[in-house]
């Protein structure tokens, strides 16, 4: 892959429109990305692991005010409070996520139950209607 990209390409790459990407350059979830004599926006290979970051946290449910607060640390560089609360936030979702899948894992068990259930009755309701 080339050092950098351009914004429609940084939105192929990691499946966000060009708004989503922008918007979150304004709202400081993303630092502003560097840009072309022309203005054009080019994404590093850094601004691309960072968004594939902000993409996980996302997908596990961590609120935007939440990744903004760890965006916000993460600008203040690896300084020990700094560390700390990333560390303390990450740790935090940590425990949620496993609460939540703790509890699909539980669903999971009872969809299963319930499936092997209703194929017993199918195989007994067929042999009644083979008899």
């Amino acid at each position: 892959m080339a050092t950098s990209i351009t914004i429609q390409q940084a939105a192929a790459a990691t499946g966000l429109s060009v708004h989503t990407l922008r918007y979150y350059e304004k709202i400081g979830l993303i630092d502003p990305v560097p840009r072309q004599s022309n203005r054009h926006r080019l994404y590093r290979q850094e601004d691309l692991r960072w968004i594939e970051f902000l993409l996980r946290l996302r997908a596990t449910g961590m609120s935007i005010q939440q990744m903004l607060r760890y965006a916000e640390l993460r600008r203040l560089g690896d300084q020990l409070g700094s560390v700390s609360e990333r560390k303390t936030l990450l740790q935090q979702h940590a425990v949620a996520l496993e609460a939540e899948l703790l509890e699909l894992q539980e669903t999971l068990e009872m969809l299963r139950d319930k499936v092997a259930l209703y194929a017993g009755m199918e195989r007994q309701l067929k042999a009644l209607d083979h008899a």
